[in-house]
């Protein structure tokens, strides 16, 4: 009996991680099919999958693997299991949602807003709830980290250079660009820091969780 009241807090935080996932990519599906731009990331990915073929889980999952091998090399950040498993679920849940075909691509401009603005504030709430377990970052936050430690810039300059950098990558190659890149840049932050604190609470309310460890961000 002991072992189970041991366990059960660290399944429930790994089971609010993958579920946060989830949601977190079912609003990026929402956003890549109401066809008004895209994360940087997403551009990204997407670029690559119009350029070499596979799927965009995929290759959000190829681009976690550099990115893990970066951060290690350029600041000996360990990969975790939590990093593992978000680079690797995201992916899967990614292509499911796709494959399923669960989200139709709309025709009306009205439509296409709509579904994106929701697209918008459903990833908030999931970085929100795969946040809260304190599990760790995922891989390109780590990446974002090993710059920040490696270059000694703020992590504000390292995440705007990364992201330009990415997004640059990803229009070359075909990703798509359009002013919902701009809204989900201006939106994504604001939104995240409502969502973020709602669901540590709900974690910490009802299982104590451990502060996480604080890495140099200035």
């Amino acid at each position: 009996m002991s072992g189970i009241r041991i366990g059960r807090p660290i399944v429930i935080r790994y089971a609010m991680f993958v579920l946060g996932l989830f949601v977190c990519a079912f609003g990026c599906v929402l956003t890549i099919q109401a066809n008004m731009g895209v994360a940087p990331w997403d551009t990204f990915h997407i670029g690559l999958q119009k350029t070499f073929g596979l799927t965009i889980g995929i290759w959000s999952q190829i681009a976690g693997v550099a990115v893990i091998m970066a951060s290690y090399l350029l600041a000996k950040i360990k990969p975790t299991f939590a990093m593992f498993l978000n680079m690797v679920c995201f992916g899967v849940f990614l292509d499911f949602f796709i494959w399923w075909g669960i989200v139709p691509k709309p025709e009306m401009m009205v439509e296409r807003t709509a579904m994106f603005l929701v697209g918008v504030l459903i990833m908030a709430v999931g970085i929100g709830m795969y946040l809260s377990p304190k599990l760790g970052a995922g891989p390109r936050d780590s990446f974002m980290l090993a710059m920040n430690e490696r270059l000694g810039w703020s992590i504000q300059r390292v995440r705007l250079i990364i992201e330009i950098t990415v997004l640059i990558a990803g229009a070359s190659l075909g990703g798509p660009v359009s002013v919902g890149t701009v809204l989900i840049a201006l939106l994504t932050g604001p939104l995240i820091q409502r969502t973020i604190p709602f669901w540590q609470m709900v974690m910490k309310k009802q299982y104590a969780l451990p502060e996480p460890v604080e890495r140099r961000a200035s």
